[in-house]
């Protein structure tokens, strides 16, 4: 007993499911190798929902069948008619109705037709291992095509996706870099206005010791019965006052009376004593009772002083303070 066209289909490497499907829609291995090959993407899912329609017999496009919407008249193998077929008398291609031969015009835009007293013979074996064979190579030769092309469009999609990475990747390096300039410009500038303020205060204790030498001296010459000139040209310049105008926020440098680090913060210059005491109750548990400042030595009081601003209480742009 030779092979059925399953058994074909099979060998060839077909899912049964699908084979079944093939030749339940179609009723010949010629019609089922071109059905399987154009609904080859397609999921038995949707196959197997469509298997049970009828094909329509009175359709002008769609012969009795042809499998629908997948009819080819050049591959599909023709009924053996009465007496007659039509002849096609530009390709010599022969069809059992008129409706093969309307596909076959759609199809080629072959015009030119006639009657013609040929049988449409069924395959042989031979012309058949041929056909599949022929059936075979297309379908390989499609699917390399359909590699490549997969191949191709995945390589576009890799290299918009490394150039949107590259993209990325510098704005953000360039953000970096701006936050890393804003930063240094910073620190410079604290660092500018903390040796102000050091200058100020060396300043200030130069004139403390002047003033308490000249003064020294007078009491001394006043005991001796003498008298002291001040001397030409040594009026002292006043003192410059600290301007806080120009900063918005304080550097607090506030240090504990137990072993614990310094806290360092940055504060808006508008902020209270009471939201500084705050702070440092909340990142170290301490409860700020006062605030001692170093120098000119100055004690702010809970309940009395807390209400002012680091503005206010002179502690822009740079202050250090002992916590009690």
């Amino acid at each position: 007993m030779g092979q059925t066209d399953y058994d074909l289909l099979i060998e060839m490497g077909f899912d049964p499911e699908r084979a079944t499907l093939a030749l339940k829609k179609t009723g010949g291995l010629q019609d089922a190798l071109t059905w399987l090959e154009k609904s080859e993407e397609t999921s038995i899912e949707q196959l197997k929902g469509s298997a049970d329609q009828p094909l329509n017999p009175g359709s002008p496009s769609i012969p009795t069948g042809s499998g629908g919407d997948d009819y080819d008249g050049d591959e599909k193998p023709e009924i053996p008619g009465t007496a007659a077929s039509i002849k096609c008398s530009e390709c010599g291609k022969l069809f059992s109705d008129a409706v093969r031969a309307e596909y076959h015009a759609t199809r080629t835009q072959h015009t030119e037709f006639e009657e013609s007293t040929e049988i449409i013979q069924p395959l042989t074996e031979e012309e058949k291992v041929a056909k599949l064979r022929e059936l075979r190579e297309k379908l390989a030769e499609k699917r390399v095509v359909q590699a490549q092309k997969d191949r191709e469009e995945a390589k576009k999609n890799e290299l918009i996706r490394r150039k949107k990475g590259q993209e990325s990747e510098k704005i953000k390096e360039e953000l970096k870099k701006k936050e890393q300039l804003k930063e240094v410009e910073k620190r410079k500038r604290e660092k500018q206005e903390e040796i102000a303020a050091k200058e100020r205060v060396r300043q200030q204790i130069k004139e403390t010791q002047e003033a308490r030498r000249r003064r020294a001296e007078k009491e001394k010459a006043a005991r001796e019965g003498k008298t002291v000139e001040e001397p030409a040209g040594t009026v002292l310049e006043p003192v410059a006052p600290r301007t806080t105008a120009a900063h918005s926020e304080t550097r607090l440098q506030l240090r504990f009376p137990t072993s614990q680090p310094p806290l360092i913060r940055t504060f808006p210059v508008e902020t209270t004593l009471f939201e500084v005491a705050q702070a440092v109750k909340e990142e170290r548990g301490f409860d700020v009772s006062s605030f001692t400042m170093t120098f000119p030595r100055k004690i702010y009081q809970q309940g009395i002083d807390f209400g002012m601003t680091l503005k206010e209480a002179g502690m822009v742009p740079s202050c250090a303070l002992l916590v009690n």
